[in-house]
């Protein structure tokens, strides 16, 4: 286990399938206690690709993340990170919505982390309604050889977590449910 990082740092977010990395981009951490932790993934963040057997990412078309601030809260052991999307307005950053991302359990080292999106979304709405989003990707991703079976059990056993998780009010992120990029 490495030591936690210290907020302010900036790490790297690695996506890294069948073992190759195939995109890695810079984010500041807010928090970490050894266990869970939260990274500031910032309109601008440029992108790197890497070849890669499986083809090129599906974000290839874009040089940096744009758009959106986003909190990503991820705990040890989870295959999911729950993200916090704010939309900048002229009175400041403002809430849209908690996206759960579900993505390889995280692997830590000294100057930041290993994961991979598995392409299945969850967006809670500030009023509770929930929305599946990418779900027919799991099959393409299986069809293209990106996951195999196994692997979309364990996404959807996940995903049946989260939703008894919201269900009983018992989110592991909530600490994150006041922060803000001011915060």
């Amino acid at each position: 286990m490495t030591a936690p990082w210290v907020p302010g740092e900036v790490i790297t977010r690695r996506e890294v399938l069948h073992g190759r990395l195939w995109l890695e981009h810079p984010v500041t951490v807010v928090d970490d206690d050894g266990t869970t932790f939260a990274v500031l993934l910032e309109p601008g963040s440029p992108f790197t690709f890497h070849d890669h057997p499986i083809g090129p990412h599906p974000w290839g078309a874009h040089e940096a993340w744009g758009g959106t601030t986003v909190l990503q809260v991820h705990r040890t052991g989870e295959r999911y990170g729950a993200w916090k999307f704010f939309d900048e307005t002229p009175a400041g950053p403002r809430f849209r919505y908690w996206y759960l991302n579900f993505e390889s359990p995280i692997v830590r080292d000294d100057d930041g982390y290993d994961t991979d999106d598995h392409g299945l979304d969850l967006i809670v709405h500030p009023d509770g309604r929930r929305e599946w989003k990418d779900v027919e990707h799991l099959h393409v991703q299986r069809a293209q050889g990106r996951i195999d079976l196994e692997t979309v059990g364990a996404v959807l056993e996940a995903a049946d977590r989260v939703v008894d998780l919201l269900d009983g009010d018992d989110r592991w992120w909530s600490e994150y449910d006041d922060w803000t990029p001011e915060a």
